[in-house]
């Protein structure tokens, strides 16, 4: 019996994207398989991580020991306050330093052209290079140069992906959406005025845009930062509870599916 592509949309959402490994965890475990994978933002590292062969249980150790401080690289301001050479440099170790193209699951990393507006994605080629691009918040870090294109953050023009995982040949796409924006007073310096900034533009868009997945994932993390990394354990654990609720739901669209393609 043949069986539906399955894909992941994951968003944009900072250090709350850390609970697409929860989400992960759960699938792998109940035996639903990952096709595809699109990513923006921090959902393009943890997916490009995944995709090259990075086990889910190596994942939870490298996220219960990310800090900040391994990223920011700071810099005297022109486009950005952080370089972004050290993150590039963690990304390249972790993705094993291939090309997209070469990962044990595809991934289309999202990004956007700064110039032209427009979406760019990278299915092939330095895998690197396309992570650190879809990363790059704009005001924070400097943007990353690819030919003739200067790319930011791929939250900017499309913060849950699912139309890319679509195009790549999914049949039923899951998406994880992480970065509702709520209120949060600590803001202490550029960087989270600007993430802030960020965090209530995307809420905006998102509320007047329907997100076309056949199952919709919203892990409860939106009481944390977006900038916070020392709750990742809790916001992983959020992950694994969203995806638990959904599990027999994904089963019945798979089930569905089948039902419509049985010879």
């Amino acid at each position: 019996m043949s069986r539906p592509k399955i894909g992941l949309a994951l968003g944009s959402g900072g250090a709350r994207g850390f609970s697409h490994l929860g989400v992960i965890k759960i699938l792998e475990k109940e035996g639903i398989p990952i096709d595809y994978i699109a990513g923006s933002s921090m959902g393009a590292l943890v997916g490009a991580f995944y995709g090259a062969g990075q086990s889910v249980e190596h994942l939870y150790q490298l996220a219960l020991t990310f800090k900040r401080k391994y990223f920011m690289d700071f810099i005297v301001p022109k486009m950005g306050l952080v370089q972004g050479e050290r993150i590039k440099s963690y990304i390249r170790m972790f993705t094993y330093n291939k090309n997209l193209e070469d990962f044990d699951i595809p991934v289309s990393i999202v990004t956007t052209d700064i110039y032209s507006g427009e979406k760019v994605i990278f299915k092939e080629g330095d895998a690197a290079t396309a992570v650190r691009a879809s990363i790059s918040i704009p005001g924070v870090f400097v943007p990353e140069k690819v030919d003739q294109r200067l790319l930011v953050d791929g939250g900017v023009i499309d913060r849950i992906p699912v139309s890319v995982v679509k195009d790549m040949g999914a049949d039923i796409v899951i998406a994880v959406d992480c970065s509702k924006f709520e209120k949060n007073t600590e803001i202490y310096s550029i960087y989270d005025i600007i993430m802030q900034s960020i965090d209530i533009m995307q809420n905006e868009i998102t509320n007047y845009r329907m997100v076309d997945a056949d199952v919709v994932m919203r892990p409860e993390v939106y009481t944390y930062s977006s900038r916070n990394y020392t709750q990742v354990s809790e916001i992983i654990q959020k992950g694994e509870e969203e995806a638990i609720q959904h599990v027999e739901s994904i089963k019945k669209v798979i089930s569905d599916w089948k039902g419509r393609h049985d010879d």
